[in-house]
């Protein structure tokens, strides 16, 4: 028996360099989620990045207040071994142009997000109208203080492009977003001192690509187009990872 136990031993000490990649470059990177989700939709991404070499943290985000929210995220890059990357998916682009003046921050990516103006908050920009052929999220009216997509429309809206089996399931498991969240305007815009980074989400059906196209102008980012749904993470990881990669530079 005792023999049986140190060869299990020997053997997961010897494939353990398969296992996992040890962390070697000197940036860390702290993934922001946005509304409706939580953290684990970044696994596909959080995988190559960390397979690449990165230290990667993971925020997860009550989504119930903004201030709350940059909190979440202040904690975590503290955690952060190294200088970060601070990327935000939709409503995260909010998070991260306000957590984005921490001076631990050198870089930040937005990922079909919202990346506000001071004064500005999600409700103020949600009040833009809508451009011809595009389409605003389809969200539920309020209810208890928070919001829903609704959830019949929310796999079409949120993730055409990604396995029904996967966004059904999502649909039913949202994370009610607070208004607090939705009308609280940011005070401080981290784009204004920070490199910056946007991809935007040619078949968004949640931001509307003009828009998007108009935040990453506004902040003279480094912008890619990609011809993806909303949850672009889910559907393009691979090209998500690569283009955080790309503010490594």
């Amino acid at each position: 028996m005792k023999r049986s136990i140190w060869v299990l031993v020997a053997a997961m000490i010897a494939i353990s360099p398969v296992a996992s990649v040890a962390a070697d470059k000197p940036v860390s990177i702290v993934l922001v989620h946005g509304a409706f989700v939580d953290g684990s939709g970044w696994q596909a991404v959080f995988d190559t990045l960390t397979n690449d070499g990165y230290e990667v943290l993971v925020v997860q985000n009550p989504t119930i207040s903004l201030s709350g929210d940059v909190a979440a995220t202040e904690r975590v890059i503290a955690a952060a071994k190294h200088p970060v990357i601070l990327v935000g998916h939709s409503y995260g682009g909010m998070v991260i142009t306000e957590a984005g003046n921490n001076p631990k921050v050198q870089s930040l990516v937005y990922i079909a997000a919202f990346a506000p103006d001071s004064g500005e908050s999600v409700a103020s920009l949600a009040e833009q109208p809508v451009p011809a052929g595009e389409s605003a999220a389809p969200l539920l009216p309020p209810s208890d203080g928070y919001l829903l997509v609704d959830p019949a429309k929310f796999p079409k809206a949120f993730a055409a492009d990604v396995d029904t089996s996967i966004t059904g399931f999502m649909a039913v498991a949202q994370v009610p977003w607070g208004l607090e969240a939705v009308q609280t305007p940011i005070n401080k815009v981290a784009w204004k001192g920070r490199p910056t980074h946007f991809m935007v989400t040619t078949k968004d059906m949640m931001i509307p690509p003009t828009s998007q196209r108009g935040f990453a102008k506004r902040a003279g980012a480094v912008t890619v187009e990609i011809d993806s749904s909303h949850a672009v993470m889910l559907s393009h990881p691979k090209e998500v990872a690569a283009f955080i990669e790309t503010a490594d530079k």
